[in-house]
């Protein structure tokens, strides 16, 4: 479990990195609530969610040796603020998962500038070592860990990020009553990733769209 370490400061960087997002645009869309409570800030304390943040991936960690999903608090979002409610929570929605995609590549540029600093520094002593292997593997698993994280946020189902994109799409009846899934969409999500034709997907997707970012290491460091 302690080799698993490595990965939770790049995934509470990412989940933070996630919500920060969707108050970014937000704000850019004319609802400042975000901002006036605090929440666009890389300070990792207003956003910590106690369950999603701490307990979750601590829990995996002991039972699985790996963070399967973790969370954190929610940046609050008045729509009423929109001026064009859907369009505009389509875009607030989208850009949670969007930016775990280019947190993904930062960890790829981060992997390589590591990988050129260990070429040019020689690496002799224990400590060092110990060092550029913990960098190396924080990155390399910080690519996969937002590819999951983009993929899982954009399933349609509530409370997910997805869910919103398909509520304003729907008609306002429909949209309504889909909504109305609510807390239960979390059971739903949970028997569809034991769900064997599902994970196939998932894990499809996962190794899609992850295969750009290690080709781009695989290309600048040969």
């Amino acid at each position: 479990m302690v080799e698993q370490l490595y990965i939770l400061p790049i995934l509470l960087f990412s989940v933070i990195i996630h919500e920060i997002a969707h108050g970014w645009m937000a704000l850019r869309l004319g609802d400042p609530t975000a901002k006036a409570m605090g929440r666009l800030t890389l300070n990792p304390i207003p956003h910590i969610d106690l369950v999603g943040s701490i307990l979750v991936p601590m829990f995996s960690l002991f039972v699985a040796g790996r963070v399967f999903i973790a969370w954190a608090k929610p940046v609050p979002v008045n729509p009423m603020n929109f001026s064009n409610y859907r369009r505009d929570d389509i875009l607030v929605s989208i850009v949670g998962p969007i930016s775990n995609l280019l947190v993904a590549l930062g960890c790829a540029v981060m992997y390589i500038i590591v990988v050129l600093i260990g070429q040019i520094v020689p690496v002799s002593d224990p400590i060092t070592e110990e060092i550029f292997g913990f960098l190396f593997k924080m990155f390399v698993g910080g690519i996969t860990l937002n590819v999951v994280l983009a993929v899982f946020n954009l399933i349609p189902i509530p409370p997910l990020d997805g869910s919103h994109v398909v509520a304003a799409l729907l008609p306002n009846d429909l949209s309504e009553q889909y909504q109305r899934i609510g807390f239960f969409g979390i059971f739903l999500i949970l028997i569809l990733m034991r769900w064997q034709p599902f994970s196939m997907l998932f894990s499809n997707i996962i190794g899609i769209l992850t295969y750009p970012y290690f080709m781009l290491i695989y290309l600048v460091v040969q």
